[in-house]
């Protein structure tokens, strides 16, 4: 080999690397985002977004997410996913709700689906197994009707003397096992509790004022709100009628508590979020969904939001507050 051949073999060797390196930087990751209602919780979104960058993806470097928002209207929701798969894009990660997921299901067998915030997956067929899921889906819940109770002693300590207790509910929100094992484990707390349990149903904002009319006329005390998507992006109209009707209430998440309410309790929705980013991670690396066991939730927070307290005439007792993960003053 003469010199001219040994430099230009020196310069290849040293090209391999970055040839390698320019490579890998230019594979970006193509995520999409399937939401029925991006606007209702966007911190929701942004715990999902720093989970991806805790991992070292940024948007518009290495990584690409395609949103793809129903703005409420549900109806949309299949042909927005059936664009996300038409995007070929690697993963498609549904931002709560089971009748999203279920709606991506339908549109892809193949592309990986992470799900997060849903029902009882099993009961609704998204997968076949929570430790082996199978086919092309996994991610988290966060419902279970152990919370129900919780969500109804904590309102007993809030209002001591209230015997009547409205319970809110949207009829097929959920599936029927795990509503039915919901309002089972209402009517049992609040028994146990010594109140009295008034269930009222809403499909939707327009039986709101009914459903507040109906629990005026059950002299309910207070009011718990079950678990719903719908629910969850009315959450703001709930709470103005709370308010109005004078009814300390309980709720599933803390969206309802910024947006006036008295209190809520259940799982951190912001970690599962952030948890769910680690599972879209794995899946970009090669993981195969099926694979991956459906998470529970690990985290809980009790939200307290002492200015409507104060509205309603109420004296948060201390102990409560002691127990509270936020306060909103």
């Amino acid at each position: 080999m003469d010199r001219r051949d040994t430099v230009l073999a020196l310069l290849a060797l040293g090209a391999a690397p970055l040839a390698a390196e320019a490579q890998q930087a230019a594979k970006v990751a193509r995520i999409g985002y399937l939401s029925s209602s991006l606007a209702s919780s966007p911190r929701l979104r942004d715990a999902f977004l720093q989970g991806l960058r805790d991992l070292g993806y940024v948007e518009g470097r290495n990584v690409v997410i395609e949103y793809r928002d129903a703005e409420g209207k549900v109806e949309r929701v299949p042909a927005l996913a059936a664009e996300l798969v038409a995007l070929k894009v690697d993963v498609i990660f549904v931002g709560g709700s089971t009748r999203v997921t279920l709606a991506a299901m339908q549109a892809t067998k193949t592309v990986p689906i992470v799900f997060t915030s849903v029902g009882d997956p099993l009961e609704s067929g998204l997968v076949t197994s929570l430790a082996r899921p199978g086919g092309n889906v996994t991610g988290s819940s966060s419902l279970g009707p152990e919370l129900v109770g919780k969500r109804l002693e904590l309102l007993k300590q809030a209002v001591p003397g209230v015997d009547r207790v409205a319970v809110l509910r949207q009829p097929a929100a959920l599936g029927e096992r795990t509503a039915n094992d919901m309002l089972k484990a209402a009517d049992v707390a609040a028994r146990a509790l010594g109140v009295q349990p008034q269930f009222i149903e809403a499909q939707g904002p327009d039986e709101f004022a009914r459903a507040f009319s109906d629990m005026s006329s059950a002299r309910a005390g207070a009011l718990t709100v079950l678990p719903s998507a719908r629910f969850l992006r009315e959450h703001k109209r709930l709470v103005d009628l709370a308010a109005k009707n004078r009814l300390p209430a309980v709720y599933t998440s803390r969206e309802f508590v910024d947006g006036g309410g008295l209190m809520s309790y259940g799982a951190n929705q912001p970690d599962l979020f952030r948890r769910a980013a680690t599972y879209v991670d794995k899946i970009l690396k090669g993981a195969n969904p099926g694979d991956l066991p459906v998470e529970q939730p690990t985290k809980f927070e009790l939200v307290i939001n002492l200015k409507a307290a104060k509205a309603l005439g109420l004296e948060v007792p201390p102990l409560l507050i002691a127990q509270a993960d936020a306060l909103i003053e």
